[in-house]
């Protein structure tokens, strides 16, 4: 197994007390990765703390000086070192002996006399399992900072929207009670505040969004009239639908509904007036000129709604 020149090999470094051992391993390993041997602990920590330090150790457990666990328990220690793999190498065969290494934090465990397949494909696993936790790492500290940028900027937004969608909202208030107006110039002031008011219950409502996604918010369920809650969401979507001549349509149980009708479910209206206006925006986009969208409530086997068009609604 090569590596191709224009990649950087791997770095492996081999500690073993007995020089045959040291460069039968660095031998088995050099076609593959960047080699670089201790000949004992003191000298492996040196290497491994380096400015360069190894992708990988393979370590010997029986030593003179600092035998391998010792060696592995101070690499564990260290900040700087505790990341990198280490595989015991070692004549010992007991079941205590390989526990051991493991609780210090080994990876693998290899008995001599080493197999040159199984050392290998050891090393290229182990390898790769770092990589793959590397990367992992680094995605989930990309997607912590963005959460925190987004909460950020969700709390910026939230700040410097409200003051001028709170004009929107009291200046159409403010001239529907100028007795000038006609009631069809009223009705569309009145549909301009209830369209302000939703405005500012979303950007109230954003950072609840956020804690959605985070998996903590509450959800407050309140009895909703849902017959008053489409029918905003019709005066939201009516010049929409004006434009292709589309009719909507509320029934409840497969009955008209009108808007004195009162049917309560249970829920968040933030949540279902959003839900609706999307469905319901789609529903008329998708739809043909000079035809209908029908909203259906209907609460038995259980409370539910459906929407009808002719179109296919967009996924």
């Amino acid at each position: 197994m090569e590596t191709p020149d224009f990649i950087e090999k791997p770095t492996i470094l081999v500690v073993d007390d007995t020089p045959d051992n040291l460069s039968l391993i660095s031998g088995i390993l050099r076609d593959a990765y960047k080699v670089k041997i201790a000949s004992g602990g003191e000298k492996a920590l040196e290497i491994a703390s380096s400015a360069k330090p190894p992708d990988l150790i393979l370590l010997d457990v029986k030593m003179p000086d600092m035998d391998g666990y010792e060696v592995c328990r101070r690499l564990k220690q260290n900040p700087a070192t505790s990341g990198i793999p280490v595989i015991f190498i070692s004549a010992k065969n007991e079941e205590n002996d390989e526990l051991s290494g493991f609780i210090l934090g080994a990876v693998d465990y290899i008995a001599k006399p080493v197999c040159p397949s199984i050392v290998l494909a050891r090393v290229k696993t182990h390898l790769a399992l770092t990589a793959a936790l590397k990367e992992l790492e680094k995605q989930n500290a990309v997607l912590a900072e963005n959460v925190r940028l987004r909460e950020d900027i969700e709390k910026m937004t939230t700040h410097d929207l409200k003051a001028p969608l709170t004009a929107f909202v009291n200046i159409p208030e403010m001239l529907i009670r100028d007795t000038g107006l006609n009631s069809s110039q009223k009705e569309m002031l009145a549909v301009l505040s209830k369209s302000a008011d939703r405005m500012l219950e979303m950007i109230n409502r954003s950072l609840d969004l956020c804690q959605m996604e985070k998996g903590t918010y509450k959800l407050i369920s309140v009895p909703v009239n849902m017959v008053k809650l489409v029918y905003q969401v019709f005066n939201q979507s009516c010049r929409q639908a004006q434009l292709k001549e589309i009719k909507c349509s509320l029934v409840f149980n497969g009955k008209p509904a009108s808007q004195e009708d009162n049917v309560e479910f249970n829920g968040e209206e933030f949540m279902f007036f959003s839900m609706l206006s999307n469905l319901v925006k789609n529903a008329i986009e998708a739809s043909p000129v000079n035809s209908e969208v029908v909203v259906s409530l209907f609460d038995s086997p259980f409370p539910g709604i459906s929407i009808k068009n002719q179109g296919a609604i967009p996924a």
